[in-house]
């Protein structure tokens, strides 16, 4: 499985809110640090937000934070909230529905459990187990590197 965009820059956008710990962080900050669209980070934010993941405050000195605990935010649902709107194949909801087989084809529910899958391993991992104790991201994310 593939992820899209939208949700690889969600986990590194979480991640670095994670790091910063409450801190407001712009999403030009997030661009910068990242090398990335602005226009696509701002996009990600509105999505996270809208899925009660990330707060957003507005203003000069406003930014974005977490809008819960890192250690209560389940990579799965990340990835599920941003990737379920996404076809893995075309009988799936959000696919096209032309594929001739798919009245007596058995790969429909295969795939369903191994996308299952994937998500229940991704639901064992917080955002904070992907920051806690990584002295080398918190560098690298908080502009600290030598």
């Amino acid at each position: 499985m593939r992820l899209t965009l939208q949700t690889d820059y969600a986990l590194r956008m979480m991640m670095h809110l994670a790091v910063m710990d409450g801190v407001l962080v712009t999403i030009a900050d997030v661009a910068d640090t990242f090398r990335v669209s602005r226009n696509h980070l701002m996009k990600v934010a509105q999505a996270l937000a809208h899925a009660g993941l990330v707060e957003t405050v507005r203003g000069r000195s406003g930014g974005l934070r977490l809008a819960q605990p890192a250690d209560r935010i389940r990579v799965g649902a990340i990835v599920r909230r941003l990737e379920l709107q996404t076809a893995l194949v075309d009988c799936f909801p959000g696919g096209n529905g032309t594929c001739r087989i798919t009245p007596a084809c058995q790969l429909k529910p295969a795939l369903f459990r191994a996308r299952e899958a994937f998500f229940a391993v991704l639901d064992e991992y917080t955002i904070h187990d992907l920051v806690a104790g990584n002295a080398g991201l918190k560098d690298i994310l908080t502009g600290e590197a030598a």
